[in-house]
């Protein structure tokens, strides 16, 4: 039975699972049911920070352009356009035992894709969530369902996993921002064109 939090809430994923390696960080979420006369095409991406909460270099941002971190420890699994269908729309996969020492903190975030353009917004997104599964036994061990408290937003930090006294955590985060991919990245220290 997972663990579903509610925003802020913090839980412990490997002090009472040591075993635990392979995990798998699945995004998911539904469109309203009304027509901005484009599809939403949301995007979920990761941004593996060091102490000062800021990647050390763009190669810790993870998303559809850059599929795969030099390490090997976070996988994005490609970009879904669309949205359609049950279960997760977009998967990270995360290896424990390869993440770099310097990293200190995963940020996964989503965001949605010409939101501007396409005069779209979190608000006309439902049922988002993210939830961790352990790959090896494909048992869901945490969820967290993001509810409907969003309007403007075109970004939003779902949730966190974080390094704390050796052990990893996960922290439900669900804060949005405006200005999409390009706010999330000046927040996490990348330059974008």
């Amino acid at each position: 039975m997972p663990i579903n939090l509610t925003k802020g809430q913090k839980v412990d994923l490997t002090k009472g699972n040591p075993s635990l390696k392979n995990i798998l960080v699945g995004l998911g979420w539904d469109v309203n049911a009304f027509d901005s006369g484009a599809d939403f095409d949301l995007d979920a991406s990761a941004f593996l920070c060091g102490a000062t909460g800021k990647c050390p270099t763009e190669k810790e941002f993870v998303f559809y352009g850059n599929l795969e971190h030099t390490s090997g420890a976070v996988k994005h699994m490609g970009d879904n356009l669309t949205g359609a269908g049950e279960g997760d729309d977009e998967e990270i996969q995360i290896d424990l035992t390869k993440i770099p020492e310097n990293i200190e903190k995963i940020a996964f975030t989503v965001t949605i894709y010409d939101a501007e353009g396409r005069r779209q917004n979190f608000g006309q997104v439902s049922n988002a969530y993210i939830r961790i599964v352990d790959e090896s036994t494909g048992t869901e061990l945490i969820r967290y369902d993001l509810g409907e408290d969003f309007s403007i937003e075109t970004a939003v930090v779902v949730g966190e996993l974080y390094k704390h006294n050796g052990n990893w955590k996960f922290n439900a985060i669900g804060s949005g921002f405006q200005g999409g991919l390009a706010a999330l990245c000046g927040h996490y220290g990348i330059q974008v064109a």
